[in-house]
């Protein structure tokens, strides 16, 4: 058996086992979406956001790319945001980056990679932003890290200065601005930023 047929097979049997343990789960969400979070992660396979989360169908609007990148001039991304902030009024935005990064580690380094160049500028505008702190961790590993975690927090920042969030903040007083880190290593995801509607910049919670 081919492996993309052993992926629908694998599908039906989920599907069964849904119906099975929860009657009706199907016919219930077919009827529309309440997700309470929006999640922007990571396309990294090691990361499904459903999975490390325990979240079922319907829990989580799911925005994913390289990274985990707000780009102002990302239509894609502002168009899910849109949606999720004005149409499905969700609570809660969560930005998860995780250690170990590919993207992350490429925008590190100088070598030229092609049209993902483009892309990796926006991390690396983050690099030039905390340059002294980045160059005084001397661990390659502990370094990567921490861009990370600093590109967490920059994409929190770029959230807030959009006009839906801030339309949003205006009029509903949500949503709240998350910033999490995944650890591959060990399968935690852990809180480092905040942001509460109206304010200016993240705040630290680690």
């Amino acid at each position: 058996m081919k492996r993309h047929e052993q992926l629908l097979l694998e599908n039906k049997a989920w599907s069964v086992e849904m119906d099975q343990r929860h009657p009706g789960f199907f016919e219930r969400i077919s009827k529309g979406q309440e997700p309470e979070f929006l999640w922007i992660g990571c396309a990294d396979s090691r990361v499904s956001p459903s999975e490390i989360t325990q979240s079922k169908p319907g829990q989580l609007f799911i925005h994913r790319n390289v990274a985990n990148l707000v780009v102002p001039g990302d239509i894609n991304l502002l168009s899910v945001l849109q949606y999720a902030v004005e149409v499905l009024k969700i609570k809660h935005v969560i930005v998860c980056g995780h250690y170990a990064c590919g993207g992350v580690k490429a925008a590190m380094s100088d070598a030229s990679l092609g049209l993902i160049d483009t892309w990796l500028a926006n991390i690396k505008q983050v690099i030039g932003e905390h340059e002294d702190e980045l160059d005084a961790i001397l661990d390659e590993t502990a370094r990567c890290n921490r861009l990370v975690e600093l590109n967490v927090r920059a994409q929190l920042m770029h959230l807030a200065a959009t006009a839906i969030i801030k339309n949003s903040w205006k009029k509903e007083q949500a949503p709240v601005l998350h910033g999490w880190v995944f650890n591959i290593a060990d399968g935690i995801i852990r809180q480092h930023y905040e942001m509460q509607p109206g304010t200016k910049a993240p705040v630290d919670i680690t």
